[in-house]
């Protein structure tokens, strides 16, 4: 009982017509509800926004969706507003299989982003998930979902920084590549050895 499926942000704003649409993102559903009988356990993490957060453009006047700026805690991405506490945008999406172990919400501190499943962007707070897992016994993870050049990504390299054995299955995961992102995530994953499924991601 030692493998958990961790399921990154199938959310509707993530899926096409969303807010924040990664490409072919749905595309993930299905070989994800396929997968989740493999695993002793299946948390799903949800981005879980309150209306004004820090990292939307909107709350930035004079800057654009996708400009970065420096925040206390370092360099942030300003989204579009996405994936807002009780929206349709942050429902999971419809077709997904939601009978989980765990629920975990993430981003929901107005003032700090949160990509990773472990630690918000100061890379201090966490998020709870390792406590829980380390209560479980669960060590093997593999990691699926959106989008993999960051809400994926940021968890993996938490994971493997932890501790934990870490995959990513590259094939129920899909990005968003800002400038060359994709491919900076994917070096970044294999420089902290994480095992990437297919294994050509080079």
């Amino acid at each position: 009982m030692t493998q958990a499926l961790i399921v990154i942000d199938v959310q509707n704003d993530f899926c096409p017509g969303g807010a924040l649409a990664v490409p072919d993102g749905d595309a993930v559903v299905q070989p994800i509800n396929a997968m989740m009988a493999q695993f002793d356990a299946v948390v799903l993490t949800q981005d879980w926004h309150p209306s004004g957060h820090s990292s939307f453009a909107s709350s930035h006047p004079g800057h654009a969706p996708y400009d970065v700026i420096g925040m206390p805690y370092g360099p942030q991405v300003l989204w579009p507003d996405h994936c807002i506490i009780d929206t349709a945008g942050a429902a999971f999406h419809s077709d997904l299989v939601t009978t989980s172990d765990l629920i975990l919400r993430k981003g929901f501190r107005p003032q700090i982003d949160s990509y990773s499943a472990f630690f918000e962007n100061d890379q201090t707070t966490q998020t709870g998930l390792h406590g829980y897992l380390q209560d479980r016994g669960l060590t093997k993870l593999t990691l699926v979902g959106l989008a993999t050049d960051f809400c994926v990504a940021y968890s993996a390299l938490d994971a493997a920084r932890l501790g934990y054995e870490v995959t990513v299955d590259l094939r129920a995961c899909r990005g968003i590549d800002l400038d060359g992102s994709l491919q900076a995530a994917l070096d970044q994953m294999i420089a902290a050895g994480v095992n990437l499924v297919p294994t050509d991601q080079r």
